[in-house]
C-alpha cells in the first residue's frame, strides 16, 4: 500500500469521502475507484445519448439550415 496526495481537497469534501468509506465498509481507494468508474459511465452514456439518440431535425431541415447559414455568413463577410 502506498500513500498518495490529493491536491485542493477541502475539509468538507474530505469528511464526506471518509464518511462514504466508513459507511460502506470500504477503503478510500475502493470508494475513489467506484466514483471514477461511475463518472466515466455517466459521461459515456451522456455522449451516447447525444450522438446516437433521436434526431432533432430531419435531414431536409438540417440541409436547409446549413445552406441558410452558409448564405448568411457569406453576406456578412464571415468565412
Amino acid at each position: 500500500m502506498t500513500t498518495r496526495t490529493i491536491k485542493d481537497v477541502d475539509d468538507e469534501t474530505w469528511r464526506k469521502l471518509k464518511m462514504l468509506s466508513a459507511g460502506h465498509d470500504a477503503t478510500m481507494g475502493k470508494i475513489l475507484k467506484k466514483i471514477t468508474n461511475d463518472y466515466e459511465e455517466r459521461s459515456r452514456n451522456f455522449w451516447d445519448k447525444i450522438l446516437n439518440g433521436e434526431k432533432i431535425l430531419s435531414d431536409k431541415e438540417a440541409d436547409e439550415m446549413e445552406s441558410f447559414v452558409k448564405k448568411l455568413r457569406k453576406e456578412k463577410g464571415f468565412r
